[in-house]
């Protein structure tokens, strides 16, 4: 039996995916992001530990309310930081006919996508920066790692969700943004959506009750003007931007 660790589910999500979801948000994560709004998830030895059987069991008796839209999408922290759980969970997902998403960093070893992206439908890559130095001081890490699942990601053709969090001021200039079409031309009609995601400072709080220094607290959430003109600046094809 294949088990790991989670830290919470949502059963009815709205924002990670297509249609209503139960998201699985699993524990671990390599990256340190300064705007990271679930820093409890980054440990992997916290939340609770469970077997895969058992949370297949939990999706399929939310299967009637998923129509032909929903699904399951892993989340977390990294969910292919378990590479070995995470493929078990969206195998026994696909298998009963459930669409499956994972919500990666895109942070990870190929062989973690190897291991779960044949039973993954769609990608949701969250994009943390397209500039090594900033990748570096967003998330501690340097963006190599990044880059080269990016290769293997482009070679199995799986669809993508680009996701990217706005931080005005930081990386939302003209250079920025022609980075980020760059990064979107690379991986060409993979792309089905690009999310534009306003920066939020809600999960302060955790930091605090974490002892952690939230180093992002003066900055303030993007207008919705600001985004829409990012959204226009982005359009290419019949790429579907949402700011």
């Amino acid at each position: 039996m294949v088990s790991g660790r989670i830290h919470s589910i949502e059963s009815c999500g709205t924002v990670d995916g297509p249609g209503l979801r139960c998201v699985i948000f699993l524990q671990g994560c390599p990256l340190r992001c300064r705007y990271c709004h679930n820093p409890d998830t980054w440990q992997t030895t916290g939340g609770q530990e469970v077997e895969a059987s058992a949370l297949i069991k939990m999706v399929l008796r939310f299967k009637p309310y998923f129509n032909d839209r929903g699904g399951v999408t892993l989340s977390g922290g990294e969910p292919l930081l378990q590479p070995e759980f995470a493929a078990a969970i969206l195998q026994g997902c696909k298998e009963a006919g459930i669409h499956t998403a994972v919500d990666t960093s895109g942070w990870v070893d190929p062989a973690a996508l190897a291991r779960a992206l044949p039973y993954t439908d769609l990608l949701l890559l969250d994009v943390k920066a397209v500039q090594d130095d900033q990748y570096r001081w967003l998330t501690g890490r340097h963006e190599h790692r990044f880059l080269a699942a990016l290769d293997y990601i482009k070679k199995e053709k799986t669809p993508i969700w680009v996701r990217y969090v706005v931080l005005p001021g930081i990386n939302d200039s003209a250079q920025h943004i022609q980075k980020l079409k760059e990064l979107m031309s690379s991986l060409g009609s993979q792309v089905e959506k690009v999310e534009l995601l306003p920066y939020h400072p809600l999960g302060i709080h955790k930091w605090n009750r974490l002892g952690l220094t939230y180093t992002l607290e003066h900055l303030q959430p993007p207008s919705r003007s600001s985004l829409e003109v990012m959204a226009r600046a982005l359009q290419q094809n019949q790429t579907n931007i949402v700011a």
